[in-house]
């Protein structure tokens, strides 16, 4: 029996607090490539109270770094202590394991410890995954005291792989020294598109007084300003008032979104349900009518592909890597970045053309079915991490 090759991962965050879609991506990936193939380690910060200092989660052994409080200050400072005590804890484990390849989950900010264990040894593949959502100028001005040093991370990448054509072109700016390769985010289908029963659904509207005639709009990712969620609320001044939208997901601006649903007097309107465990996702999928999200940026966009397979029409802009999959009136209907008008218009669509609806339903399922599974995007990601080790071989 062959032995394992041993990849170590270096992720700023990872389960069970601090899920995003990077997250997500890590986990569904990991779980699908067998054991016998790969033997994965993580490097990670410690985020809460009581936070083991390693555990196995799936496929991954975690091991994390920094204090263990819930305080919000010792928490930023994990983030900086990571980017030290990382590359120090990598070293060790490396004394004792010896990895075929480390592996970058963004190069903001785990792509800088990653670099300097690259640096000390320069005979492991470094692998880079690109995940970011930010607007590629807002990420070059945000690194920009370091500009160096960060575009150290591109070039001395051995394989880079991007979930979207949009940040592979970030790669090319960056200076990457290899070509990047488009491996996108996946969903899981057969989670996704599990029968729900009508009853399961009536019970969830009736918890969220939404009644059987009234249309009910879902966004879900975190409360913060590149999602556009004020942008969606907004757009129920322009809906009738049967019209209601579920807020899924808790964030930053949360509380200031929340006082401002009540200045417009929408608050009957709009429900924040907060935090969903990503496994009840579909449940409340399903229970709503269409999904939007006017993202301002958008690395790829993992929830708009899960809204997909859930069957459910989606409402998106034109920005990042959401246009890798959206086709306009094909797979879902684009909406002006910032507009809460045009969100508005878009949803009326929907609403008056129900054949239109359906056709943009069933085009989005079978092409997430098609392309989009997380059993082809592991294997395209075990195909990734095999090439850097094998040509670091030769």
């Amino acid at each position: 029996m062959n032995t394992p090759k041993r990849v170590l991962i270096f992720s700023l965050a990872y389960y069970p607090r601090l899920v995003g879609g990077a997250e997500v991506a890590v986990k569904e990936i990991t779980d699908r490539i067998d054991p016998e193939d790969f033997e994965f380690h993580m490097l990670t910060m410690r985020t809460g109270k009581g936070s083991l200092t390693e555990e196995r989660i799936g496929n991954v052994t975690v091991h994390r770094v920094g204090f263990s409080a819930d305080s919000g200050i010792l928490l930023r400072l994990n983030k900086y202590l990571f980017l030290v005590l990382a590359p120090l804890r990598a070293s060790h484990l490396h004394c004792r394991r010896r990895f075929d390849a480390v592996w970058s989950i963004m190069a903001y900010v785990a792509g800088f410890p990653t670099l300097l264990f690259k640096l000390f040894h320069m005979d492991v593949p470094f692998v880079l995954t690109l995940q970011e959502g930010d607007p590629i100028d807002y990420m070059i001005q945000k690194t920009k005291p370091v500009q160096k040093l960060f575009r150290m991370i591109f070039s001395h990448a051995d394989r880079i792989q991007a979930i979207s054509r949009y940040l592979a072109e970030f790669a090319r700016v960056m200076g990457a020294k290899s070509e990047p390769v488009v491996v996108p985010n996946g969903v899981d289908v057969e989670a996704f598109t599990k029968d729900v029963s009508d009853a399961e659904i009536d019970a969830l509207r009736r918890e969220f007084g939404v009644l059987e005639q009234e249309t009910l709009m879902v966004t879900a990712s975190r409360l913060v300003r590149k999602n556009g969620v004020w942008d969606i609320i907004r757009s129920l001044s322009y809906l009738p008032p049967e019209t209601k939208l579920l807020v899924l997901g808790t964030g930053e601006l949360e509380s200031d979104l929340k006082e401002k649903t009540k200045e417009l007097g929408l608050e009957s309107r709009v429900i924040f349900k907060g935090f969903v465990p990503h496994r009840e996702l579909p449940r409340y999928l399903k229970a709503s009518d269409i999904f939007a999200r006017p993202s301002l940026s958008e690395g790829f966009g993992n929830a708009f592909i899960e809204a997909m397979a859930a069957g459910i029409p989606v409402i998106a802009t034109p920005v990042g890597g959401i246009v890798d999959f959206l086709r306009d009136k094909e797979t879902g209907l684009f909406c002006e970045v910032g507009s809460s008008e045009d969100i508005a218009r878009k949803a009326l669509i929907y609403m008056n053309d129900r054949d239109l609806r359906d056709e943009i339903v069933d085009n989005a399922l079978h092409m997430v079915v098609d392309h989009y599974d997380w059993k082809g995007v592991a294997k395209g990601m075990q195909d990734v991490l095999e090439s850097a080790i094998s040509s670091a071989a030769k």
